[in-house]
C-alpha cells in the first residue's frame, strides 16, 4: 500500500521539511544570474535563482509571508536548472524549488480544501497527458483533420480563437502527426552479437505524439547489439503530477514503474526524453521528500534511478557502431535543459551526431538557455514562454540551418511551432532519428531551412 506523502502542518512553515543545509549552500555570489532565463528577460533579482533562494529561505524562517507576489516569482521559475551548471558551490536548486513548490501546493489545498486544481490541470495536465491511450483517442480528431487537410481550413477561418485560451495554445503547438508504428513487442533481439540487454522507457506524451522517435530508438539500440525489453505495464514518469503538487498520484507512478521494470535482467533502462530521464534519475530523492519514513522504498527507487540512462549517454558508454549512410544536412543542436543541466549530458549527443557522414553541425548561440517549453510551462506561463521562444528563434535564425536537433519532446513542440509561425521551413528532429536514418542508409526530408 502506498504511504501517504507528508503534508505541511499548521505549525510548519512551507519549506520546513527541506534539508536546511541546502539553503546554506548558496553563497549569493550571483554567478547563476547570467544563466537564468527568467532573470535574463526580466532583470528582476527576485526572478533569479539567488533571489528565489532568498525568498524560499525567508518563508521557511518565518521572516516573510508566502504572499501572491512571492508565489508569483517562484511560479515563474522554469525549473530548467541552468543555475546548477553555473553554480561553483554545487547548490542543488532542483532539490529546493521542487519540494518547496510541492509544499506550497499542499498548503494551498489545506487552506482551501474545496478549491482543488482548475479544469485545465484536472482534465488536461493530470487527467490526459500522462496516459498514452487517452492521448491517442484525444488526438484522433486532429489526425483525421490533418489527413483530410481540414486543419488548413480551421486555421484559415481562425477557429482556434474561439477556443479557451489554453486549448487554443495546445492546438497551436500541435505538430504534423506521423502515423503510429506497430506496438513495440515486449522483447526485441539484438542485431548481430548481443552486447547488452536494456529496458526501454516509452513515456506518455512522447509515445502518443513522437511514437516514431521511440521506434527509431529501439532500432538504434538493436543495431548496436542490444536486446530491448519494453514492459507493457510501465507508466508515465510522474513529472507532471509531481511538479503540479499532486504528490500522492506521482508516487503511484513511481511505484508502478519500479514494479514494471525487471532491473535484475537489464544493464540499463533507456530513455530518449530529457525531462523524463531527469525525473526518473531523481526517483530516490523524490521518495525521500514524499515519504520520508519509508526507507525501504527510498532504497528501491534509488536503485531504479541508478539504472536510468539517456540513449546518447548509454551509446557513448557502450561504444556506438559507426553509421555509414550519408545525411547531407546543415543542422544545429539545441541543448534540452533537463539533459544538459539536470543530467549533465552535453557532449554525448554531439559526439553521436559527429559520426554521421555528410551532416554539418553548426553551433547555436545560447544553446543551453531554455526555449520556454519546460514541461507544461508553455501552457501555464504563455507570456514568458513566448519571450524565451522568440529569443531562441533569433539564435536559430543566425545559423541558417535546415534542421534543429532536440532531444526532448517539449522542446521539439515549442521550437517547431515557433519556427512555423515565423514562416521557416526547418525540420525539428531528435538526434536518434538522424542516427537511425544513417544506419538504414535512408535520406531525411530535406527542408529549405531559414531564408
Amino acid at each position: 500500500m502506498t504511504a501517504e506523502p507528508t503534508k505541511t502542518t499548521k505549525s510548519q512553515p512551507v519549506g520546513a521539511s527541506i534539508d536546511y543545509t541546502r539553503f546554506l549552500d548558496c553563497v549569493h555570489c550571483g554567478l547563476c544570474t547570467s544563466a537564468c532565463p527568467t532573470y535574463l528577460e526580466t532583470g528582476d533579482e527576485n526572478d533569479s535563482p539567488r533571489g528565489r533562494i532568498y525568498l524560499m529561505r525567508a518563508v521557511t524562517d518565518g521572516k516573510l509571508e508566502l504572499s501572491k507576489t512571492v508565489k508569483r516569482h517562484l511560479d515563474l521559475c522554469l525549473d530548467c536548472r541552468s543555475c546548477e551548471t553555473a553554480c561553483p558551490s554545487g547548490v542543488q536548486y532542483g532539490r529546493l524549488i521542487e519540494p518547496f513548490r510541492n509544499e506550497m501546493q499542499q498548503a494551498e489545498k489545506k487552506a482551501s480544501p474545496n478549491s482543488g486544481p482548475d479544469w485545465f490541470h484536472r482534465w488536461i495536465l493530470l487527467g490526459l497527458f500522462p496516459y498514452p491511450k487517452r492521448m491517442n483517442w484525444a488526438l484522433l480528431p486532429a489526425r483525421i483533420a490533418q489527413a483530410l487537410k481540414v486543419d488548413r481550413l480551421i486555421e484559415a477561418l481562425q477557429l482556434p480563437k474561439l477556443m479557451p485560451r489554453r486549448l487554443a495554445r495546445m492546438y497551436s503547438i500541435l505538430p504534423k502527426l506521423i502515423p503510429h508504428g506497430p506496438p513495440l513487442p515486449e522483447r526485441l533481439p539484438a542485431h548481430g552479437e548481443r552486447r547488452a540487454t536494456v529496458a526501454f522507457f516509452t513515456g506518455c506524451v512522447s509515445e502518443s505524439i513522437f511514437n516514431h522517435v521511440n521506434q527509431a530508438t529501439v532500432r538504434v539500440l538493436q543495431a548496436n547489439g542490444c536486446d530491448v525489453i519494453s514492459p507493457p505495464s510501465q507508466a508515465c514518469c510522474g513529472a507532471i503530477h509531481y511538479h503540479s503538487g499532486a504528490g500522492e498520484q506521482a508516487l503511484q507512478f513511481l511505484e508502478q514503474n519500479l514494479n514494471a521494470f525487471p532491473l535484475d535482467e537489464v544493464d540499463a533502462v533507456i530513455g530518449n526524453v530529457a525531462g523524463c530521464g531527469a525525473m526518473l534519475k531523481d526517483y530516490g530523492h523524490i521518495a525521500e521528500e514524499l515519504v520520508p519514513e519509508n526507507k525501504k522504498l527510498h532504497e528501491k527507487l534509488s536503485a531504479f534511478a541508478g539504472k536510468i540512462r539517456d540513449i546518447s549517454e548509454f551509446l557513448i558508454d557502450l561504444g556506438p557502431i559507426k553509421p555509414e549512410g550519408s545525411i547531407p544536412l546543415k543542422a544545429t543542436y539545441h541543448d534540452a535543459c533537463h539533459l544538459v543541466h539536470a543530467q549533465q549530458i552535453r557532449e554525448q549527443p554531439r559526439n553521436l551526431l559527429s559520426m554521421i557522414p555528410g551532416l554539418e553541425l553548426v553551433p547555436l548561440a545560447e544553446s543551453d538557455i531554455c526555449c520556454g517549453a519546460a514541461g507544461s510551462y508553455n501552457l501555464t506561463e504563455p507570456e514568458m514562454a513566448d519571450r524565451l521562444a522568440a529569443r531562441k528563434l533569433g539564435n536559430i535564425e543566425q545559423t541558417e540551418a535546415q534542421a534543429l536537433i532536440s532531444a526532448n519532446a517539449g522542446c521539439t513542440l515549442q521550437i517547431q511551432s515557433t519556427l512555423k509561425r515565423a514562416g521557416h521551413d526547418v525540420w525539428v528532429v531528435h538526434p536518434i532519428e538522424l542516427l537511425d536514418l544513417s544506419y538504414q542508409k535512408k535520406q531525411p526530408p530535406i527542408p529549405k531551412g531559414i531564408s
